[in-house]
């Protein structure tokens, strides 16, 4: 049977895998080791096995993943989520939709500590959503701003999947971290004229919270600082070369573990806690990760990566109609797994089609001339393949994000919360089109900082 036709009834079998809820990791293991079995026989398949979990998971730039885990679960223990929408409370939560924004900017500052948009919106939905409910906000719109709140945790750094990205097509995790602020502080102003536009069309939906008083505005701000600085320690030192990302995640650990434990969040048994939930949390994305590579050498054996490039490179399609069809396809992705796997399963069939038909004058072809190099162009579409990603955080019917809010909020149907979402999801679309249109805006902070 020809290779390809082999590789194409292998990505076949993974789908149906997948929608049989087959652990994805397990699904591509399977998939992985029978398709080169068939291919090239067992002993290549054994061999390969040999040496390839090793050769995977000793690479340094992943010793990162534990360290940001760690980070995160201490900080969803340490009590940084309170503090967060305090402050947040007392600096927008007097205007009309000013609790929902508080919700977003809080969701926004805890990711940039925690870096996984599960974590931030389970946490900041325990914190906020009492808040919400307090002040009569529609439950759409309590839900919903919840439940797209959490996707900012996965863009702004410290982020997991960017590092899963960056490992996978082997750029720098500084400079992808660099590239994802701008972006992230985009999707923060678009969620928050995204609120103000709602609550001027449905006023009742979204009351004004109280004004806080001048001893509660400097309490609230005061117990935030300490957060500012936990991030501008760790993301500034490595923005300015001070300490690389896995030492200056060891220092964001240290830091927020002394944050917790000053305050009395964080004893033997929160620790314990952590140190347990990251241990399986890295675990389960290592064997993803040992997953994907074995699916990847089999689809590379087979031929699929290639040939969709050959088939990409001669539809006569321009570069840019080109990513914007990736970009589609991720989305629709986004709608059937998780925002790590499908990284991992697509972005290795995805980025060689770039590649191939980049050849050196992708930018000439596509953005008219901004000189972007093919590291650049690494940057760019990962930056918008995981804001696409983020979609599918809150799209049906693996909106894990919505079924996360879904579960805290049981009064509420999780039809109000997808609507809740709709409003969210078009700015986000907002976002990509004004980031494919304009690539500085993503490159500009990485050119300036490395220039």
């Amino acid at each position: 049977m020809d290779s390809l036709l082999i590789g194409f009834a292998g990505l076949g079998v993974l789908v149906l895998l997948i929608g049989l809820r087959m652990p994805i990791a397990y699904s591509m293991i399977l998939v992985g080791g029978v398709g080169v079995t068939i291919l090239n026989g067992p002993d290549i398949f054994f061999s390969q096995l040999k040496t390839l979990a090793y050769g995977q998971f000793s690479t340094y730039d992943l010793s990162v993943v534990p360290m940001f885990v760690l980070m995160g679960n201490i900080s969803t223990k340490a009590g940084l989520s309170t503090a967060l929408f305090r402050a947040a409370s007392v600096w927008l939560g007097w205007m009309r939709g000013g609790v929902a924004m508080s919700a977003i900017a809080a969701c926004a500052g805890f990711g940039a500590v925690c870096g996984s948009s599960l974590a931030t919106a389970s946490t900041m939905g325990q914190v906020a959503l009492p808040e919400l409910k307090r002040y009569k906000y529609a439950d759409s719109l309590a839900t919903g701003t919840l439940a797209a709140g959490g996707v900012l945790g996965i863009l702004i750094p410290p982020s997991v999947v960017l590092v899963i990205y960056a490992v996978i097509v082997e750029a720098n995790i500084v400079t992808m971290f660099m590239a994802a602020m701008i972006p992230g502080i985009i999707a923060v102003i678009l969620f928050l004229l995204t609120i103000a536009i709602y609550v001027r069309i449905r006023p009742d939906a979204g009351p004004a919270g109280r004004l806080a008083d001048r001893a509660e505005f400097l309490d609230a701000t005061l117990n935030v600082i300490p957060v500012a600085v936990i991030f501008g320690l760790v993301i500034g030192g490595i923005y300015f070369g001070y300490f690389n990302p896995t030492p200056a995640a060891a220092i964001g650990v240290f830091l927020v573990w002394v944050y917790g434990t000053l305050r009395g969040f964080v004893k033997i048994a929160e620790m314990k806690d952590a140190l347990l939930d990251t241990a399986k949390t890295t675990g389960m994305i290592y064997l993803i990760l040992l997953g994907a590579e074995m699916l990847k050498i089999f689809m590379s054996r087979g031929g699929v990566p290639q040939a969709m490039a050959e088939w990409m490179a001669n539809s006569g399609l321009s570069p840019m109609v080109i990513m914007i069809i990736l970009l589609a396809a991720l989305i629709f992705l986004g709608m059937l797994m998780d925002s790590l796997s499908m990284i991992l399963l697509a972005v290795p069939f995805f980025w060689p089609v770039l590649v191939e038909i980049n050849g050196g004058d992708f930018v000439d072809a596509a953005n008219a001339g901004y000189g972007m190099t093919s590291e650049e162009l690494k940057i760019w579409f990962g930056i918008l393949a995981l804001i696409v990603v983020e979609l599918g955080l809150i799209t049906p019917p693996v909106g894990m994000n919505v079924f996360v809010i879904s579960a805290m909020a049981k009064d509420v149907p999780m039809k109000e919360t997808f609507i809740g979402v709709i409003p969210f999801f078009v700015a986000e679309l907002v976002r990509v089109s004004i980031l494919v249109a304009f690539p500085t805006i993503t490159l500009w902070l990485p050119r300036v900082l490395s220039g």
